[in-house]
C-alpha cells in the first residue's frame, strides 16, 4: 500500500501540471508542491477542417491519459483521430532518381507515361485532411495530369517534340530542361469504331458510395457518348464472373444504361477470372483497325484466383499482343490497390486513372475520351543522350517506375508507353553544367579509365544533348525514330506557361514526397510560381487550393511531431523519477 500510494501521488501530481502545459523539466522541479489529480482531457467534438486550420502556436493539443488499477498512468496518449486510419492500400515503393555523372552514364532511357492517377489520388488525400502516402506521389503523373501547349505534329509524324531550358527555380546550381511530347488530335469524325468491354468489380468491397455507385455514374457518362459504330460488352466479377451483355450496339443506349443501373455489390473478388472473360469477349467482338479496349473499374482488392502482381503482369502482357488494350480506373478509399492497377495498365497498353469524383470521371471518360480510348502511337520511348563535354551531370525528375535499359530503346520487343489523340507527355531534367562539379558524384576511376565520351561527337560539341524518341503506329510492329538536338542557346530567362506549370507541379509533388532534391523551396514558393501563369484554367485554381491545404497540413503535422517528441521525453522523465523514488522508499523492483 505504501509503494502504490507514493508512486501514484508523485505521477498524478506530475500529470496535473502536464495538463497545464508545463514542459517536462519544469514539472519535475515542482512535482512535490502539487496535490491534485488531473482530469482526463479529450479532443473537442468540433474538429477543425483542413481549410480552417489554425496557425502554428494557436493549436490546442489535447492529451488522453489512462490509469491502471493502482492509479498509475499507463502512458501519455493522443486523440484517436491522430492515429493513422486503418487501411490496406498498397503502393509500389521506389527511390527517387539520383544525380548521374555523364562520364559514367550519358544516356537516360524511359517509357512515356500518360497515367494521371497520382494527382487525383493526392487530391483525395488532401481534401480529406491527410497528407498523402509518399509512394502515392508519382511526380510524372502529377505533372502529366495537366494539358500543355506544345508544338503540334507536322507531316506524317503522330507526335512532336518540344524543348525548353531555364535556370532551375529551386537550385541555383543547375538548369531545368523540359521535354514535351504532343500527340496528333482527332475530331469526332476521325474517331475509330470502338469495341469496349466494361469490366466492373461488384464484390463486397465495392459496396460504398465512392465505389460502385460512382462507377455506375461514370460508365453512364461514357455511354451517352457512344455511337452506332461502337460495340459494348459488360462483365462483372465478385466471387465469380458474369457476362451481363456482349457486343451490344452503341446506339442501344437504353439497354446499356439498364444493365449498368441494375448492378449491385456483394461477394469475394475473383478479378483474374473476370479479366480472362473480358479478353474473351473483346476477341469475340474484335473490330479490325478499331479501338479494342477493356475498361476495368475496381478498387484493386483482388483476393481470389490470380492475385500477385507478377502473375497479373504476365497475364496482360500475353494478351496485349492480340490487339486488346487495358485502361484501369481506380475507385475508393481504404483498400485501394494502386500498385496492381498501375501494373495492369502499364503492361496492358493502356493508362491508369483514379476517379475520386464524378467530375474526374467526366474529365477522363468524356472531355478526354479521345486521349483515353484513341491510340495514335504505341510503345513510345525516349532516350536522352547527354554530351559530357557540356553536361557533367543530370537528374531525371520522376519516371522512376518507367526506366528502361539503354539497349531497350532500339529493341522493338520492349514495351513502351501509349499516347492517345491529343495527349501531352512531359519529362523534366536537372542539368549540371561545368562549374557545378562539387554537386555531381565523381565518376568511377576504372581500370581502363573513366571517360566514356565518344570521340566522334566532336562535330556536335556545342550541343548539350539530343532527345531521341521511338514510336510505333497503332497497327505497326516496327518503331520509327524522331530526334531533336538541344543547344545552350535554348536557355531563357522568360519561362513559358508550360515550364511554369510543369516545374511548379513537379516541385509540389517533390515537397509532398519530402524529397531531398528541392532545396529550400517551400509550398509558398510553389504557389507564387503557379500564380505567375497567364491562365483562367479551373484546374490551376484547384491546384493552388491543394497547395494551400498541403502547406497547412504540413504545419499541423510538424506541430504534432513536436508534441509527440516533447511528451515522449516527459514519459522518460516520469519513469526515471518513479524509479528513483522507489529506491528511496526502499521498494525498488
Amino acid at each position: 500500500m505504501k509503494r502504490k500510494g507514493i508512486l501514484a501521488l508523485i505521477l498524478v501530481l506530475i500529470l496535473a501540471l502536464a495538463s497545464c502545459g508545463k514542459p517536462g523539466v519544469e514539472i519535475l522541479k515542482t512535482v512535490k508542491n502539487n496535490t491534485e489529480k488531473p482530469a482526463v482531457i479529450t479532443e473537442p467534438e468540433n474538429k477543425t477542417e483542413p481549410e480552417d486550420l489554425e496557425a502554428p502556436g494557436e493549436v490546442d493539443v489535447m492529451v488522453d491519459t489512462a490509469y491502471d488499477e493502482a492509479g498509475m498512468p499507463e502512458s501519455i496518449g493522443y486523440p484517436d483521430d491522430w492515429d493513422v486510419p486503418w487501411n490496406t492500400e498498397e503502393y509500389q515503393t521506389f527511390s527517387e532518381n539520383r544525380i548521374i555523372n555523364t562520364l559514367d552514364h550519358r544516356f537516360s532511357t524511359f517509357a512515356a507515361d500518360v497515367d494521371t492517377a497520382s494527382y487525383a489520388n493526392v487530391r483525395r488525400f488532401l481534401t480529406s485532411g491527410d497528407l498523402p502516402n509518399i509512394d502515392a506521389v508519382r511526380i510524372e503523373e502529377m505533372v502529366n495530369y495537366f494539358n500543355y501547349d506544345y508544338d503540334y505534329p507536322q507531316g506524317n509524324d503522330p507526335v512532336a517534340i518540344t524543348t525548353e531550358l531555364i535556370d532551375t527555380p529551386w537550385n541555383a546550381n543547375s538548369k531545368l530542361l523540359l521535354v514535351g511530347l504532343k500527340a496528333r488530335e482527332l475530331d469526332n469524325t476521325e474517331r475509330k469504331p470502338s469495341n469496349l468491354v466494361f469490366l466492373i468489380d461488384v464484390s463486397g468491397s465495392m459496396d460504398m458510395p465512392n465505389k460502385l455507385p460512382l462507377v455506375k455514374r461514370s460508365f453512364l457518362l461514357l455511354t451517352e457518348n457512344l455511337t452506332e459504330n461502337d460495340r459494348i460488352s459488360i462483365v462483372t466479377y465478385a466471387s465469380s464472373d458474369e457476362v451481363i451483355c456482349s457486343g451490344v450496339n452503341g446506339s442501344d443506349k437504353a439497354s446499356i444504361i439498364r444493365h449498368i443501373e441494375d448492378l449491385t455489390a456483394g461477394g469475394g473478388t475473383h478479378a483474374s477470372q473476370g479479366i480472362k472473360t473480358a479478353y474473351m469477349l473483346a476477341q469475340e467482338n474484335f473490330i479490325p483497325g478499331g479501338n479494342n479496349r477493356i475498361i476495368l473499374a475496381t478498387d484493386g482488392d483482388f483476393n481470389i484466383g490470380i492475385t500477385s502482381d507478377g502473375d497479373l503482369k504476365r497475364m496482360v502482357e500475353e494478351n496485349r499482343q492480340q490487339g486488346v488494350s487495358v485502361t484501369t480506373l481506380g475507385f475508393g478509399v481504404g483498400n485501394l490497390k494502386d500498385s496492381k492497377l498501375e501494373i495492369l495498365a502499364d503492361n496492358g497498353n493502356g493508362s491508369y486513372h483514379y476517379v475520386d469524383t464524378i467530375f474526374e470521371a467526366r474529365k477522363v471518360l468524356v472531355e478526354e475520351i479521345g486521349s483515353t480510348l484513341e491510340m495514335v502511337a504505341k510503345d513510345v520511348k525516349l532516350q536522352l543522350e547527354f554530351n559530357p563535354k557540356q553536361v557533367i551531370g543530370f537528374r531525371q525528375i520522376g519516371y522512376e517506375t518507367r526506366q528502361l535499359n539503354r539497349e531497350d530503346f532500339a529493341d522493338d520487343s520492349k514495351d513502351g508507353g501509349e499516347m492517345g489523340a491529343g495527349h501531352t507527355v512531359t519529362a523534366l531534367f536537372e542539368l549540371y553544367l561545368h562549374g557545378s562539379e562539387e554537386l555531381v558524384p565523381k565518376a568511377a576511376e576504372g581500370r581502363y579509365g573513366k571517360d566514356n565520351s565518344d570521340p566522334e561527337s566532336s562535330p556536335f560539341e556545342d550541343e548539350l544533348l539530343t532527345v531521341n524518341m521511338r514510336y510505333k503506329e497503332p497497327e505497326g510492329d516496327t518503331s520509327k525514330l524522331i530526334s531533336k538536338a538541344v543547344k545552350k542557346d535554348l536557355l531563357t530567362n522568360s519561362p513559358s506557361n508550360n515550364m511554369l506549370l510543369a516545374s511548379g507541379v513537379a516541385a509540389f509533388a517533390g515537397l509532398l514526397r519530402d524529397s531531398e532534391y528541392f532545396g529550400n523551396y517551400e509550398f509558398k514558393d510553389v504557389s507564387e510560381q503557379i500564380m505567375k501563369l497567364d491562365t483562367t484554367d479551373s484546374r490551376v485554381e484547384e491546384l493552388l487550393h491543394l497547395i494551400k491545404l498541403a502547406s497547412e497540413l504540413s504545419d499541423l503535422v510538424g506541430i504534432r511531431r513536436n508534441v509527440i517528441e516533447d511528451n515522449s521525453q516527459m514519459n522518460k522523465q516520469i519513469e526515471i523519477l518513479a524509479l528513483e523514488n522507489s529506491y528511496k522508499a526502499g521498494i525498488a523492483p
